[in-house]
């Protein structure tokens, strides 16, 4: 197969999916690994969301640009927070507008919306580079979903119910003693600020939906809250008419889908034709669109001037599990656990790239690579040049891919629980091992699963974590499934190869510049001034008036084994 020189100013379509790993066939995703390259070892530079995209947009690890929580919560939850991307990140969107790309969003941002009013949108996807964007500025949960339940019912469980109780029995045993009145306005105190905490969460649940599950054009709410049916055909066809329009000039469209992340949804066309239930459904109507988009190009002839990345934002979500009982997860294989966890099935992600004449079909690459290597790689492509004034921890995949050179450029990768350095991975030189420490693991609930069921996501911090000193070592070009770590009975040059890669992880910290943080508790705080609203808080913000209503016809084949 002749393999031509990279067009200058190509055209790029960026899939990404919000997590993945099932069951159905996927023939239009599996037709795009056949004909390009895929990686076996891509890795997200972050098992979250936020984080995670924070690094494939700017091409830095997320703690570089404050998009790392110290704290629990390691996502923007809610859309009238002041945390976000800051405007001095540079994204490839950016670059390539500079560069007179069109450029476009489609799908779920995540990254922020506003600082100081609701009309500032200082985090917004125009401020980054992107001129169209049609999609969600949150992500989309169950809470999102009428009838799926809520996410936050897990809080319910953190309440210290037995303290309560315990300090409730001393100020029984104080009013019995004689202390009555400071006993009795201690106990009225507790009982209201507990029912008040009660009260306002109940009031946080009921009203999610309406104040942050919504739908923007531009800078415009357009359907408050968005009708999820039907979403994903609307935003397929965006991507169609955005491609139709430009497609005489460079482009650079980020498709990111909504799903499979929950709340699941599917458009009643896709319904009920997996044997695998909704997860089945939404990933068999996720597999379609990629097949509009590619149909699309090759209809406007842009097929062989189009690089298209089909990647994940982390592992699969093992925690979901539906109010009526119903698996609405993926699924791992072989890698252990999943989202929110640096073990390799929370961080192990698709990684398709496809260039016909330009890059090898059916090639297979086993070199550890990351998101934030399309950075550079998608630069480099449009004749413009890497930011010389930061840090990017990404590498150009092109001279990979194309076989020009055998390695990747990663000798060391660092992988972040939030802000909090997890692990380290080592791919030596001259050596076919690929060594990982884990300086800590999550505790997972129950203990014969990897997950953390009671929490609905494991956290990063104590007295959720398990500390390693030494670190757990695992070689995984022996044992991808981290099933057994080494030890100095095991592996001889134990002490040597740990302290290698502890010296790298302190190396690489004292590289990382401190910046404002953009997940704190003070910037999570719902602020009213921030609340996107297209109409009033009186009527829940409630808004129905996006043109696009329509569902894309669609001739809908299901393989399933």
């Amino acid at each position: 197969e002749e393999i031509t020189s990279p067009l200058r100013h190509p055209t790029a379509a960026l899939v990404r999916i919000t997590f993945h790993g099932c069951c159905d066939r996927t023939p239009n995703i599996d037709r795009l690994a056949q004909d390009g390259v895929k990686l076996t070892q891509h890795l997200a530079a972050s098992p979250l969301c936020t984080p995670s995209r924070a690094a494939f947009l700017t091409g830095r690890y997320p703690i570089r640009s404050g998009m790392a929580s110290y704290g629990h919560v390691g996502v923007f939850i809610i859309s009238a927070a002041s945390g976000g991307l800051p405007r001095e990140e540079i994204t490839f969107a950016r670059i390539l507008k500079d560069q007179g790309y069109k450029t476009a969003l489609i799908g779920k941002w995540h990254q922020g919306l506003s600082c100081e009013h609701r009309g500032d949108h200082c985090h917004h996807p125009r401020v980054h580079g992107f001129d169209h964007f049609y999609g969600i500025p949150m992500t989309n949960l169950r809470d999102c979903q009428p009838g799926h339940g809520s996410i936050f019912y897990a809080a319910f469980a953190h309440v210290p119910y037995g303290k309560l109780l315990a300090t409730l029995g001393g100020l029984v045993a104080l009013h019995t003693a004689g202390a009555r009145v400071a006993a009795r306005r201690l106990a009225t105190g507790l009982a209201a600020l507990l029912l008040a905490m009660v009260g306002l969460l109940c009031v946080f649940i009921l009203t999610f939906a309406d104040l942050n599950c919504f739908l923007m054009r531009g800078e415009e709410v357009v359907e408050q809250p968005y009708v999820a049916e039907n979403l994903t055909q609307r935003m397929t066809g965006e991507a169609v008419e955005f491609l139709e329009r430009n497609s005489d000039v460079p482009f650079l469209l980020f498709f990111s889908f909504l799903q499979v992340h929950t709340g699941l949804f599917a458009s009643p066309r896709f319904r009920g034709k997996s044997r695998h239930g909704l997860y089945g459904d939404v990933v068999t109507e996720v597999d379609w669109c990629v097949g509009q988009i590619m149909k699309t190009l090759e209809r406007l002839e842009l097929k062989e001037k189009t690089l298209v990345y089909l990647t994940s934002d982390q592992g699969p979500h093992l925690e979901e599990i539906s109010v009526h009982g119903e698996v609405h997860h993926g699924y791992s294989g072989i890698y252990r656990a999943g989202k929110s966890t640096n073990w390799e099935g929370g961080i192990r992600v698709p990684g398709i790239f496809h260039w016909p004449g330009k890059l090898p079909a059916g090639k297979v690459i086993d070199e550890p690579t990351s998101n934030m290597d399309l950075f550079p790689s998608v630069v480099n492509l449009a004749g413009a040049s890497i930011p010389s004034d930061r840090k990017i921890d990404g590498h150009d995949l092109m001279p990979l891919l194309q076989g020009r050179v055998a390695r990747s450029d990663h000798e060391f990768m660092f992988h972040y629980c939030n802000a909090n350095l997890n692990a380290v991975r080592w791919h030596p030189a001259n050596s076919t091992s690929l060594w990982k420490a884990l300086f800590f693991t999550p505790n997972f609930y129950p203990e014969n699963t990897t997950g953390c069921f009671h929490m609905h996501i494991c956290h990063c911090i104590d007295p959720f974590i398990t500390h390693h000193d030494p670190p757990l070592l695992f070689d995984l070009s022996k044992d991808p499934s981290e099933s057994k770590p080494l030890s100095p009975a095991t592996e001889p040059n134990f002490h040597s190869i740990v302290g290698v890669m502890v010296d790298a992880a302190k190396a690489h910290e004292q590289g990382v510049e401190p910046v404002p943080e953009q997940l704190t508790l003070q910037h999570h705080l719902w602020k009213p001034w921030l609340q996107p609203c297209c109409s009033t808080l009186g009527q829940l913000c409630r808004c129905k008036r996006d043109h696009r209503q329509g569902v894309i016809e669609a001739e809908v084949e299901v393989h399933v084994e």
